[in-house]
């Protein structure tokens, strides 16, 4: 099983990018996790759906085939902690791979929420997809140590 956080763009803040740097390498410990960043469309002459639409091709291609995918959306499902470590446990006992789609700035093309498995809703707030990034990861990270009982957890 592995954990795969397909992401588009590369967070811009100094600060942001090493607490995400940090939560991955935490998170590592507990899970095989691949990062994969792509490329953040410009939108100066196109769409918010074409820019969806290009940068959701680019996630797709770093999909493993035959993954769990489950697409970080505000309009989906709520989950606590705990309810989120036993996901990813699930997906470890089964030997499945999963995978987390971060959106940039338009968030995710419809095909792409179209062909997810789940949606997972980080907030019900509107927020920069780096802090989404962010979240995610020190999420994936506190289900590791959820999962074998540390005291970060709290």
């Amino acid at each position: 099983m592995r954990l795969v956080v397909a992401v588009v763009g590369k967070p811009r803040n100094a600060e942001v990018k090493q607490a995400i740097t940090d939560y991955q390498t935490r998170a590592a410990r507990y899970w095989p996790l691949e990062v994969y960043e792509v490329k953040e469309e410009g939108a100066s002459s196109l769409t918010a759906a074409e820019v969806k639409a290009r940068e959701g091709k680019r996630l797709a291609e770093k999909l493993p085939s035959g993954a769990r995918v489950i697409a970080c959306d505000v309009r989906g499902d709520a989950l606590d902690s705990e309810k989120f470590a036993a996901l990813i446990q699930a997906a470890r006992e089964s030997a499945r791979d999963l995978a987390f789609l971060v959106g940039g700035a338009f968030g995710l093309s419809d095909d792409i929420l179209g062909a997810a498995h789940s949606r997972l809703s980080l907030s019900p707030f509107t927020m920069p997809h780096e802090l989404a990034r962010l979240v995610l990861t020190e999420q994936i990270y506190r289900a590791g140590t959820i999962v074998r009982g540390e005291p970060y957890h709290k």
